[in-house]
């Protein structure tokens, strides 16, 4: 891989007419916290028609507000992975990876070396950047396979977590489930609660309203591919949902899914990610193919 070196990332707004007056405010609606721009102006900088400027500074219909991001440096406590990752799509903004079935995002007591964020972190070095610290923003259980979402830096970070908010980043998912006879489209919509005396999550009065929307996509003999949309964001909420119905997802054995039907995790890929891109304005739609462990029980 070609080794590159980049300038510092710089960010220019106009300000508009319907836009806030003060400095503070105007940045805020692009994305720059408080937080954040303490940090831009310790390191960084930002500035106005190319003057520097303080957080009061009152701005004028057409003024230009430049952002210069400081550097990202990486956390040392955070191995560097020399294992490949796979890139479905790159920019200066974003990442986004092909994550294989088996591989734990981010480092825990189990894996502190060889987890996704230890690959990415690889990659980056390898590719010569100066902003080190992989912002995970779609994260993937260890068995679930597909694509991964991650900010290349502290700004898109805060605005990938505003379309999150706001519900703004779509993504969809095929799980092959156990059983036949559920409609061609359908609803889940059950309060999910961690389990108090297990790992996984369980159905409960006492849980969080959890809201999960399929459609049938091909009927087997014994099973089902679902296409699946999540309107909301709990842990394990499609394989608790679907196990919840009676329908769990073959290979899931925390869920009790049958574990004979040629796949030893659950069945589960993360297959399409689309969201419209805040720094391009351009919508950006990826899609991954299943992998094989999945493909050969549909075929």
């Amino acid at each position: 891989m070609i080794k590159r070196k980049r300038i510092r990332l710089k960010f220019t707004w106009q300000k508009q007419s319907n836009e806030p007056k003060t400095l503070k405010k105007f940045l805020n609606t692009h994305g720059i916290s408080h937080r954040m721009y303490k940090n831009i102006k310790t390191s960084g900088q930002v500035l106005i028609n190319s003057r520097s400027s303080d957080s009061q500074t009152k701005l004028a219909d057409g003024d230009q507000v430049t952002v210069i991001l400081p550097d990202e440096a990486g956390d040392p406590n955070v191995a560097v992975s020399e294992q490949p990752i796979k890139v479905v799509y790159e920019d200066d903004n974003w990442l986004v990876v092909d994550k294989p079935a088996g591989l734990t995002v981010v480092p825990g007591p189990a894996n502190r070396d060889d987890t996704l964020v230890n690959r990415v972190k690889g990659y980056l070095v390898r590719a010569g950047a100066t902003d080190m610290v992989p912002h995970i923003i779609t994260r993937l259980d260890r068995f679930t396979s597909g694509l991964v979402l991650i900010a290349k830096h502290r700004l898109a970070n805060s605005l990938a977590n505003e379309l999150l908010a706001a519900k703004q980043l779509h993504k969809r998912y095929l799980a092959v489930v156990s059983g036949v006879g559920l409609p061609d489209h359908g609803r889940i919509q059950k309060p999910i609660a961690k389990d108090p005396n297990g790992y996984g999550q369980i159905i409960s009065d006492d849980g969080r309203f959890s809201d999960t929307e399929y459609w049938v996509r091909q009927r087997l003999n014994d099973d089902m591919l679902v296409e699946v949309a999540l309107h909301t964001g709990r842990t394990h909420q499609i394989r608790v949902h679907f196990a919840s119905i009676g329908h769990p997802l073959l290979g899931d054995q925390l869920y009790h899914g049958p574990m004979n039907m040629g796949i030893d995790r659950q069945a589960l890929h993360a297959v399409m990610l689309g969201f419209n891109d805040p720094f391009s304005q351009s919508e950006i739609k990826l899609k991954s193919p299943l992998p094989k462990d999945m493909s050969s029980i549909l075929d």
